[in-house]
Order: C-alpha cells, then structure tokens, then sequence
C-alpha cells in the first residue's frame, strides 16, 4: 500500500466532463483543484487541449480546449504542490496550440490513443516532450487488443517514445483482476524505461480493485476520479484510492469535504456511476457510449431489451 514512486492522477474534470460537455464553471474547477491540492494528490487533469479548429466550442465548455489563460485563472493564488495535466486526443490537437512548458501552467501532457494509432501517439508524445513537458501515452480499450499487436506496440512504445508514462485503460470496464494482473506484468516485462500506469472504468463496480491489483503487480501511475465521477459508470473513485495508500502525504479529509459540498448537488444535475445499462456494455466488453444513449432515451430502464440487443437470442440454431 505504501510505495514512494506511487502518484496519483485525479481526473474528476476531465473524465467527469465527458458527462456535461466539459461545461464546468471556473468555481467548481477552482473549488476542486483547492481541495486535491490540499490532499497532496500529485497531478490534477484539468481537461482536453483539443482544437477549436475541429470542434464547435459553443457546444462545449472550456476544458474541452484546455487554454493557458483559462487554467491560470482558476489555479493562480492557491498553494498547491499538485502539477496540472492535460490530456489529447491523436488527430484532435493543434501543435501550435502548445507552448512550450516554461510559458505554460501545464506539467503533463497524456496522449490517449488506440493500439492501431501508437505511432502517432509516440509523435505527440516526443513533440511535447521536446517542448519540456512530463508526457504520458494512454493505451485505450486494452480489452479490444490481440497479444500479438500489444506485444509489438509495447515493444514500440519502449523503443522509439520518450513518454514518461504508459497507461493500461480500461475504456469498456471489462477487466477483471487476473486480466490486470496479466497486462501489468506483460507491460514491465517489454517496458523497462518507463513507469507503468492504469486507468479503470468502475463498468462492474471494479474500478478500485482493479487498481489495486495493479498497484500490487508494480503500477506507480494510478487514475481516479472523485466520488467516481467519469463517463458513463465512471472510475476509480479517489477517496478509496487515497483511504488504500497508506502514505502521508495524502489527506482524505479535503476530498470529503469536496464531495459534500459540490459533488451530491452535482449528481442531483448530472448522472454518472453504477448503473445497468453500464454494467451490460462492462460485461460484454462494449464502448459504453450506447449505454449513455439509453440512459437519454425513454427506455432508459429497458435493461433485458438493451442486453438482447448485443446479446441476442441463446438459443443454439
């Protein structure tokens, strides 16, 4: 439980925000970097550094684009210790956007990529690393993955990038502990230059135990998001993960405070968490953004009619 190289990534607004199209207020997001800056959690990432050119920013709010100003205005005057990160997207960023580190208030720069597009991840990750930025590749929806393409993109990974991290991501929610176990031990094997990280979606109410079997086979990067926000049934919630790491330099009773008063009245506007729908698409290994259609619709309680949908009929023809 308690393992000096171990830090903690909260990703509360920018995984929270693909529930609300990112439209936190300056407030909330100041009122959250407050308190898991007085945790002592070691990062805080604080949305997208997409570009406006790809997307349509009135339908979005402004952690959909991350801009410098914008991340000052809601950290300058805090004491905080916590380092700020963003997050992109391969094809969804405008290098020029991205200033080097020592005329930014960013610290890390995560590349979220699938398997197939690790190339141009490792790109990005070297151009923000020239630029003076920690840097971070986030392998998404680990579960889709053949041996053979992982074996080859770790291999990759250890090879040609200079990122400072590499994140197993469970989009789907559909690992269980011996898969994590697994892909621990096979990513430390191959990558042996860099830390390992694991980012889990709470799908199958797993989320926690997921991380800590990661953190058990030599995962030091750990995700988690307070009172599990995220998208869809959300993540790994932080007040278990800093209540497990016996470290202290982390305080739970900031993130306490925070969920009483910002997080239940935001649950009362926005839904996320542990619900059936999210469940389904966990066990049979699906992108939840069906679940989250259901859940807008009127038949967003039809769970047997949404499971047949991708299940089918069991009977043998």
């Amino acid at each position: 439980m308690y393992r000096e190289q171990i830090k903690v990534l909260d990703c509360t607004i920018r995984d929270g925000g693909l529930m609300n199209n990112h439209g936190f207020d300056d407030r909330f997001v100041r009122e959250i970097f407050r308190a898991i800056s007085q945790a002592g959690i070691d990062y805080m990432e604080i949305g997208y550094k997409n570009s406006q050119k790809l997307f349509d920013a009135k339908k979005y709010g402004a952690w959909k684009f991350c801009e410098d100003d914008t991340i000052r205005r809601v950290t300058e005057g805090i004491e905080s210790k916590t380092k700020i990160s963003v997050m992109v997207d391969v094809d969804r960023v405008d290098l020029d956007d991205i200033k080097p580190k020592k005329d930014s208030p960013v610290d890390m720069i995560r590349t979220a990529c699938y398997v197939k597009d690790v190339d141009k991840a490792i790109r990005l990750a070297n151009h923000f690393a020239d630029k003076g930025y920690e840097t971070a590749v986030n392998l998404m929806a680990i579960s889709k993955v053949l041996e053979v393409e992982l074996n080859e993109c770790f291999a990759q990974l250890e090879k040609e990038c200079r990122c400072n991290v590499v994140y197993i991501v469970d989009s789907n929610g559909a690992l269980y502990q011996e898969t994590v176990e697994y892909l621990i031990k096979k990513a430390k094997s191959i990558i042996k230059t860099k830390e390992i990280g694991i980012h889990a979606h709470n799908n199958q109410q797993l989320g926690f135990g997921n991380t800590i079997e990661a953190i058990i086979h030599g995962a030091n990067y750990l995700d988690s998001t307070i009172f599990g926000m995220g998208r869809a049934a959300g993540n790994c919630p932080t007040e278990l993960l800093l209540g497990f790491l016996k470290n202290p330099k982390f305080d739970i009773r900031p993130i306490l405070d925070i969920i009483s008063k910002e997080m239940i009245p935001l649950q009362k506007e926005v839904e996320w968490g542990y619900v059936i729908p999210y469940a389904i698409t966990g066990i049979l290994d699906e992108h939840p953004k069906s679940a989250l259609e259901l859940r807008n619709s009127d038949r967003k309680d039809k769970y047997r009619e949404f499971y047949d949908s991708f299940a089918g009929s069991s009977e043998v023809e």
